[in-house]
């Protein structure tokens, strides 16, 4: 069974991990302007950079 993280996820996960043990935001290791830079601050900051519209809530 294989365990690990999608790659799109991996970086998210240490953005998070970063932050959680008190490392600063500039400490990513991915290079500027790069997808898993995005993410990685995305996982730091706990929230997507592209944040749409919420959707209604259907009735239930």
């Amino acid at each position: 069974m294989d365990t690990r993280l999608p790659p799109n996820v991996q970086p998210i996960a240490e953005g998070a991990h970063a932050r959680a043990i008190g490392l600063p935001k500039d400490s990513c290791p991915y290079p500027a302007n790069s997808p898993e830079r995005k993410a990685w601050l995305e996982g730091y900051d706990g929230t997507p950079s592209e944040d749409g519209p919420d959707s209604p809530m259907a009735d239930a």
